[in-house]
């Protein structure tokens, strides 16, 4: 039985990896051949027009820039609450919001957002986007932030306490160093979380073929452009449908690389 057990889990993950490779090698293949200076300078434009992808990686990385802004302080702050001081139904029913909120699906926020945010000012704007994907990076900082402070030593905080510290500088100066580590690690996995995220953005920020740095606007992004190009009938958008799938995919991996090797060595 445990040979056969053995098997079974190897097979299971040859599968899995052989979907995973078939899936990066598709997309290197594809996209690869749309990467050009052009791509990274010009912003979309009509079929035929030789447009690129700029407005739409500014656009992602203001709108994700905008979410960490937002998502990060709350679910760092909400972390230590309920990490220090947390008890009685107000932390169970924090928890268990925030439970709920790792697994709602993405699109029922970007309809949130919409009926309280974009309906209210009869405007579509990058902000909104970003305070979307904010509420799907919170829960993911919250849960990091309270696992990695719970595993502080309970010696080295009632160390700081009986040098006469109060309490919220123990946390801040001895606690959140202590764990900054894995506080930072749920923090980037919140980013690659957010950031091919396209549900909650049609609802928000819609897109925009121009370029816009004002988070006031509608504005682009990658998720949004690749969900507009992918079903075109224009060989062009389609092409660049393929290099924004290959660059949102390099980035989330390079923020996953970094996080397991780069953070993983120090430990929390």
């Amino acid at each position: 039985m445990d040979r056969l057990a053995t098997v079974l889990s190897l097979c299971a993950t040859s599968v899995a990896l052989v979907a995973l490779v078939s899936i990066l090698l598709t997309l290197l293949v594809r996209g690869a051949a749309g990467l050009s200076l052009v791509t990274f300078t010009h912003s979309t434009a009509s079929p035929g027009l030789n447009g690129g992808l700029a407005n739409a990686i500014v656009g992602s990385l203001i709108q994700t820039a905008i979410a960490i802004a937002i998502g990060a302080p709350l679910g760092m702050l909400c972390g230590i609450f309920l990490a220090n001081y947390g008890r009685g139904w107000v932390a169970s029913t924090t928890r268990f919001v925030s439970d709920m909120l790792l697994s709602a699906p993405s699109i029922l926020i970007g309809l949130f957002i919409y009926q309280i945010v974009v309906a209210p000012t009869g405007q579509f704007s990058g902000f909104a986007g970003g305070l979307a994907l904010a509420i799907l990076a919170l829960p993911i900082v919250v849960r990091t932030t309270e696992d990695m402070l719970a595993l502080v030593p309970t010696a080295l905080v009632e160390a700081g306490i009986a040098l006469g510290a109060r309490k919220w500088r123990v946390i801040v100066f001895i606690c959140l160093r202590a764990a900054r580590t894995g506080v930072i690690t749920g923090i980037l996995l919140a980013v690659a979380r957010v950031t091919g995220e396209t549900a909650p953005l049609l609802f928000t920020s819609l897109g925009n073929q121009e370029w816009s740095v004002n988070p006031a606007h509608p504005m682009a992004s990658l998720p949004v452009t690749i969900y507009q190009y992918a079903g075109s009938a224009y060989e062009d958008w389609v092409q660049l449908a393929w290099t924004g799938a290959l660059l949102v995919t390099l980035g989330v991996l390079a923020i996953n690389i970094i996080v397991r090797v780069g953070f993983d060595r120090k430990g929390a």
